[in-house]
């Protein structure tokens, strides 16, 4: 392939990228998904050489997905949009790593903020240091925020991070394609993201 050839493609990936952004920006739902299908193998692949066990990978590329959809508008059009979901797959895989998270991602640990991450820990409104309280407040808020869900993705998530089930069993049990469980999930957890963030800000 020529030098030319190469650059016209990579130019026409680059324009076809920046529509598909420009769509997700405006809400619409097809766009990060078709955003996501184009990517997800690459990012997963990449992933894996830093991280073998699978679940790991798979839970880590949704999230590095999630990462970079909620900082979309933050992306600078001048670079490749794959140069900079690799940055932030590798970033978070760097970081699982540092924290030494070895076993399966958990919702109720971190929320990702458009920013930066931040600890999903409700402030002690009455000044008392009590662990107990504050892991029951915890708790209370994240089954409210998973009973808020629609059902196809509560259904997913229970399955997945109240019952630690891999994605292969939760396609059995339900009776769906192995794509349209980890969709769901990816949807959930965008979904109880939000949720968790407004609840936060109204503390």
């Amino acid at each position: 392939m020529s030098n030319s050839s190469s650059a016209e493609n990579i130019s026409k990936t680059k324009n076809d990228d920046n529509i598909l952004i420009n769509k997700a920006l405006e809400g619409d739902q097809a766009a990060y998904e078709k955003l996501m299908k184009k990517y997800y193998q690459l990012i997963y692949n990449l992933i894996f050489r830093m991280i073998s066990r699978k679940e790991d990978v798979e839970d880590l590329t949704q999230e590095a997905f999630i990462k970079a959809f909620n900082s979309l508008q933050n992306f600078d059009r001048q670079f490749a949009f794959s140069t900079w979901l690799f940055k932030i797959a590798t970033n978070n895989a760097i970081d699982y790593l540092r924290k030494k998270k070895l076993n399966t991602f958990s919702i109720d640990k971190e929320i990702e903020s458009e920013e930066s991450d931040f600890k999903f820990e409700i402030p002690d409104i009455e000044n008392k240091p009590d662990r107990v309280i504050m892991e029951d407040q915890r708790k209370k808020i994240l089954d409210e925020a998973i009973e808020s869900l629609p059902p196809k993705y509560k259904e997913v998530i229970i399955l997945r991070h109240k019952l630690d089930k891999e994605y292969e069993e939760i396609a059995k049990e339900l009776k769906l394609p192995l794509g349209t469980v980890k969709a769901h999930i990816f949807r959930g957890r965008e979904l109880l993201n939000k949720f968790l963030k407004d609840k936060i800000k109204n503390y």
